[in-house]
C-alpha cells in the first residue's frame, strides 16, 4: 500500500497549507507520478463532477439562511428568549450563551459561524459583567459545538449523502445528542459559576407571562427547524428544497415581521454565503478526489480488517474509533475530517450491523469535540482570534467543558435506544 499521499497531506497541512489544497496535491501527485496506470484526465473529471449532486444544493441554502438570520432580527429575538429562560440561573449570561447556540443551531448549522457571532455579541457583555475573558471565550467555543448537531446542520446532510441514509432521520436524530450537549454544558457552567460567584443576569425567574410574551416574539425562529423536519417527513419538500424554503422564510420574517432586513444587507449576505459555501465545497471536492486514491489502494478494506483484528465486539470497536476520531479531530477541521473518514468507516459499520444513522451522530458529536480541543481545534482559533484571548488561557478554561461533552459522547455511543428513539418513529 502506497502511503506517500498521506505523508504529503500531513506535511502540507502542518506547514499551514489549507486542508483542501493539501488533499488535492497529494491525490494528483499519486495519480500523476505513481505507477497506478490511471490517466490523470479521469481524476480531473472526478474533480469537476464531484459536486454535481442535487442534495448538496442544501449546503449554500442553509448557509445563506444562517447569514440572513444575523440581519433579520431572528438571532436577537432568540437571544432574548434564551435570556428569559436561563438568565435567572447561576452564570446567567454563560447559560444564555449555551441555550442560544442550541436555538441557533437548527438554523445556522455551522459551528464556526455560531462561534464567531457569539464571540462578537456575547463575550463583550460577559466580560463587562465580571466573567473572565478566557472563560467567556471557552464557553462560547464549547457551546458552538452544539450547532452542527441540531438540524439542519450541514454535517448531517453531508454524512447522509456519504452513508446513503435518510436526511430526515439524520435531522431528527440530531435533537437528542444536541439537547444532551446543551444540558451537560449548562450543568458545567452552573458548577463553575457557583464556585466563582458569577451572578445571574436576572434577579428572579421570569414569570409565565414574560416567557409567553417573548415566545410569541421568537416563535418564528423557534419553529423554523421543526417546520423543516415536518416538511421533509411528509414529503412537502426535499432537504434541498427545505434549504430554499428556510432562506425564503428568513427573508419574510426579516422584511415583514421584524422589519430589520434591509436592501443594503444583501451584498454582505451574498458575499459571506459565497465565501462560506466555496470553502465547504472545495473541501468536498478535494476529499472526493483523495477518496479515489483511498479506493484504489483499498484502504477502507484494509482498515476494516485491521480494526476487526483488534476485536469483533461492536462496543470495543466503537471505543477504538471514538479515540481515533478524537485524536484526528485535534488536528483536522471537522467538516474535512467527516468527509475523509466517513467513507472509510461506513463499510466497517455495515459489517458490524451498526445502524448508520446512529454512527453518523456519534461521528458528528465526536468531531465537534475535536473542534474545541487543542492544538488545532477550529472553533478554538475562531473564538480566540476574535476575543484576543491567548490559546494557553483558553486551554485552562476549556477542559471542564470538554469533559462534559465526552460524557455526552459516551451516552450517545453506548445508549443507541435513547439516540435512535426519534429516528425510529419515522
Amino acid at each position: 500500500m502506497s502511503t506517500f499521499p498521506v505523508i504529503i497531506v500531513m506535511l502540507l497541512y502542518f506547514t499551514s497549507i489549507p486542508i483542501a489544497f493539501a488533499l488535492l496535491a497529494a491525490a494528483l501527485a499519486y495519480f500523476t507520478f505513481g505507477d497506478v496506470g490511471t490517466p490523470p484526465d479521469l481524476i480531473l473529471q472526478k474533480f469537476i463532477t464531484s459536486t454535481a449532486s442535487f442534495p448538496l444544493l442544501a449546503v449554500p441554502f442553509f448557509i445563506m439562511a444562517g447569514e440572513i438570520m444575523n440581519y433579520s432580527g431572528i438571532s436577537s429575538s432568540l437571544m432574548k428568549m434564551a435570556d428569559v429562560l436561563t438568565g435567572h440561573l447561576r452564570g446567567g449570561l454563560a447559560q444564555v450563551n449555551v441555550l442560544l447556540s442550541t436555538l441557533m443551531g437548527g438554523i445556522s448549522g455551522s459551528a464556526n459561524a455560531d462561534a464567531a457571532m457569539q464571540s462578537k455579541i456575547l463575550v463583550p457583555q460577559m466580560t463587562e459583567r465580571g466573567y473572565s475573558p478566557a472563560f467567556s471565550t471557552a464557553i462560547t467555543a464549547a457551546s458552538s459545538a452544539i450547532a452542527p448537531v441540531i438540524p439542519p446542520g450541514i454535517n448531517l446532510i453531508i454524512y447522509a449523502l456519504i452513508a446513503q441514509v435518510s436526511v430526515a432521520k439524520m435531522f431528527i436524530g440530531g435533537y437528542t445528542p444536541g439537547i444532551l450537549m446543551c444540558g451537560g454544558l449548562m450543568l458545567t457552567v452552573y458548577l463553575i459559576a457557583k464556585k466563582r460567584d458569577y451572578r445571574p443576569t436576572r434577579e428572579k425567574r421570569a414569570s409565565a407571562k414574560e416567557i409567553f410574551k417573548q415566545f410569541k416574539e421568537s416563535i418564528w425562529g423557534l419553529l423554523l427547524p421543526f417546520g423543516i423536519i415536518i416538511g421533509i417527513r411528509f414529503g412537502i419538500f426535499t432537504p434541498t428544497e427545505a434549504g430554499a424554503m428556510a432562506v425564503l422564510f428568513c427573508i419574510i420574517i426579516g422584511v415583514f415581521l421584524y422589519k430589520e432586513l434591509k436592501w443594503e444587507h444583501l451584498p454582505i449576505i451574498l458575499k459571506n454565503t459565497v465565501l462560506s459555501t466555496s470553502s465547504v465545497m472545495l473541501i468536498i471536492i478535494a476529499a472526493s478526489v483523495f477518496g479515489q486514491y483511498m479506493s484504489w489502494e483499498r484502504i477502507p478494506h484494509q482498515l476494516t480488517k485491521s480494526i476487526l483484528a483488534i476485536s469483533e465486539s461492536p462496543w470495543i470497536i466503537l471505543m477504538v474509533i471514538n479515540v481515533l476520531l478524537l485524536v484526528l479531530g485535534m488536528f483536522l477541521e471537522g467538516g474535512a475530517l467527516l468527509i475523509i473518514v466517513a467513507p472509510l468507516l461506513v463499510p466497517l459499520m455495515k459489517t458490524l450491523n451498526i445502524d448508520l444513522v446512529h454512527f453518523g451522530l456519534i461521528m458528528i458529536v465526536n468531531i465537534m469535540i475535536g473542534g474545541i480541543t487543542p492544538p488545532f481545534g477550529s472553533m478554538m482559533f475562531t473564538t480566540c482570534a476574535i476575543t484576543g484571548v491567548k490559546v494557553g488561557q483558553f486551554v485552562l478554561e476549556i477542559w471542564p467543558f470538554i469533559i462534559a461533552l465526552l460524557v455526552v459522547l459516551i451516552i450517545v455511543t453506548y445508549m443507541p435506544s435513547l439516540v435512535m428513539f426519534l429516528p425510529n418513529l419515522l
